[in-house]
């Protein structure tokens, strides 16, 4: 995740829980013009302000390295599921289900994306476009007023 994604995650939990920067700074300790240049893709944050803002905001601060071999591959397919995020429907979808209070649209790429890899669990193997194109369909209608999928 980049400075600007980083941004715009942390914005959106704290939007989400009805927060204000004052109040998550107040929680984590930390200055509230730190966390707005965070949310304005800015700074380099440390470790240990990223995991007091986690807590602040009442989540956990999870860590991965990128770049799994075949042999450590999940079951599932994490990097078959990281290419079908790339999609320009996951975005269109993402944006959509967003406009109908769904929260942010890295929000929802975030549910979307953690949706594709329990389903690859479930199947045990690497998921296709289809399998995408399946999972957001049903999304789409599954939602009244939403409109025929794309």
């Amino acid at each position: 995740m980049d400075r600007v994604e980083l941004g715009r995650v942390l914005r959106a939990r704290r939007k989400a829980a009805g927060r204000t920067i004052a109040s998550v700074a107040m929680d984590a300790g930390l200055s509230v013009p730190y966390i707005a240049n965070l949310e304005n893709g800015r700074g380099n944050p440390t470790m240990s302000a990223l995991q007091q803002l986690a807590a602040a905001l009442g989540t956990r601060l999870e860590i991965g390295l990128l770049g799994e071999t075949e042999d450590t591959a999940e079951p599932g397919g994490q990097d078959a599921v990281r290419r079908l995020m790339e999609s320009p429907r996951v975005l269109k979808v993402a944006q959509r289900l967003a406009g109908k209070s769904w929260g942010d649209v890295s929000l929802v790429k975030e549910r979307l994306q953690d949706a594709l890899l329990a389903l690859g669990a479930v199947i045990g193997g690497e998921l296709s476009e289809r399998d995408l194109d399946r999972l957001l369909d049903l999304l789409l209608l599954s939602r009244s007023g939403l409109g025929d999928a794309d």
